[in-house]
């Protein structure tokens, strides 16, 4: 399965996967279809499937307009957001699979940024492959998303899903956030020396426009606040040990960042 990410909008990713001998594609999160047709048509492909992660309009716009090109192609959401991604015919689950290119994906349910979010887990296949996470909006690199639809409770227990995963797992986010995410970040653990580096690294590609996405989880492991709520050093900043206040706490200054 290879994996290219697809720049849109102002900082949106959509993901195409694709099985360069069987001539098969699947697409992460469409905002739009056009970029993704051009590529499609430029790798002779067949689009066979859409995996959205939630209904807002910057994952799920080009939805239909790729079904009108591709009419056989399955479009796929979690079953909480029914009625709200266009064209959605396969409602998934917690502990739901789905296949692509010989890899099988678990779905897990990560409510939080939206009521009804999912993402979708490709475990690596050989030692020498990487686990390949597809989370929309939950986590970021250096960051996570607004709570929308959902409590500081429900997205510290989606993201200690995401914790929990092996540390090479790449995160397909999709959004380019990363590096206003690490300024914050350094307002809130400044003495972290993983996270100070950090944040020059992707300064350095972002000044050259490099992409930060994918990043791996173990660097978000030790780099990024959302999933060290139970730091010290952020209980301290936080003068809390509670994770859904630690998390919420730090929520909420991120929103008036």
């Amino acid at each position: 399965m290879q994996i290219e990410r697809i720049p849109v909008l102002s900082d949106n990713y959509v993901f195409l996967l694709y099985d360069p001998k069987q001539k098969i594609a699947a697409v992460v999160d469409p905002a739009v279809a056009e970029p993704v047709l051009k590529r499609i048509q430029a790798l002779s492909l067949d689009l066979i499937a859409i995996f959205n992660t939630h209904h807002h309009a910057d994952h799920v716009g080009g939805n239909r307009k790729l079904r009108q090109r591709f009419p056989e192609l399955l479009i796929y959401g979690g079953v909480e957001d029914k009625g709200r991604i266009p064209g959605q015919q396969i409602f998934l689950q917690e502990g739901d699979t789905v296949e692509f290119a010989g890899r099988k994906g678990q779905i897990f349910f990560v409510p939080g940024h939206t009521r009804a979010h999912i993402a979708y887990y490709f475990p690596p296949v050989t030692a020498e492959e990487t686990g390949e996470l597809f989370c929309g909006d939950t986590l970021f690199a250096g960051g996570c998303g607004r709570l929308f639809e959902g409590t500081p409770s429900q997205m510290v227990n989606s993201l200690g899903k995401i914790r929990a995963l092996p540390d090479n797992t790449r995160i397909w986010c999709a959004h380019e956030y990363t590096l206003k995410n690490l300024k914050f970040a350094l307002t809130v653990e400044e003495d972290n020396n993983a996270l100070q580096a950090r944040y020059q690294s992707v300064k350095y590609d972002r000044d050259r426009g490099i992409a930060t996405v994918p990043s791996m989880l173990g660097v978000e492991k030790q780099t990024n606040p959302f999933l060290r709520w139970d730091a010290p050093a952020l209980q301290a900043f936080t003068n809390d040990k509670n994770p859904a206040k630690v998390f919420g706490k730090l929520r909420g200054m991120k929103d008036l960042f």
